[in-house]
């Protein structure tokens, strides 16, 4: 399986269909974790699949979603009303109750990627305005194989973040 997975785009209409042409058929999947300030008609959310986020005033826009591709379980949400800013805990129980294996989320502006309790969980950072310890503009690559899980960063010009490349073994 091999995911994009990028978020808080926060009206950069453009970059999403840069990410739409560049991985269209490279992907399973091009995920959205909120915040894109875009209708819920926009033509983008027809190659991918977004969450309603804060700043989404679109109502039409899901909470939530879950997608299974190859025997694998994903949910993504934006993440304010799972308290990300102060813990994964909410958001690792929400997994938990959908049986999934992977967790996205976006809200805060910052990467991050860890495994909690079997469940990767994963912000891809903002494709627009960065916060935290890496202000960098990135997206996610998520990709599995039978024995691992690599999560690659890169930049708006689809470089790789090589610092922030890591793998996880399955259990």
């Amino acid at each position: 399986m091999r995911l994009l997975v990028v978020s808080d785009s926060h009206g950069d209409r453009d970059i999403l269909t840069e990410l739409i042409k560049t991985y269209q058929g490279k992907v399973d999947a091009m995920i959205h974790c909120g915040d894109s300030e875009l209708a819920e008609t926009d033509s983008v959310w027809e190659d991918m699949k977004s969450v309603k986020g804060n700043m989404d005033f679109d109502q039409s826009y899901p909470l939530f979603q879950i997608k299974e591709i190859d025997q694998e379980r994903i949910i993504w949400v934006h993440g304010h009303l799972h308290d990300v800013k102060n813990s994964m805990q909410t958001l690792v129980f929400t997994a938990k109750e959908a049986q999934a294996n992977f967790a996205f989320f976006g809200h805060t502006h910052e990467l991050g990627v860890e495994m909690i309790e079997g469940i990767l969980v994963l912000n891809p950072g903002s494709i627009l305005l960065p916060r935290g310890a890496h202000k960098i503009k990135t997206y996610a690559i998520v990709e599995t194989t039978k024995d691992t899980i690599q999560v690659s960063y890169y930049n708006r010009l689809h470089q790789p973040v090589e610092e922030l490349r890591c793998s996880f073994p399955r259990a």
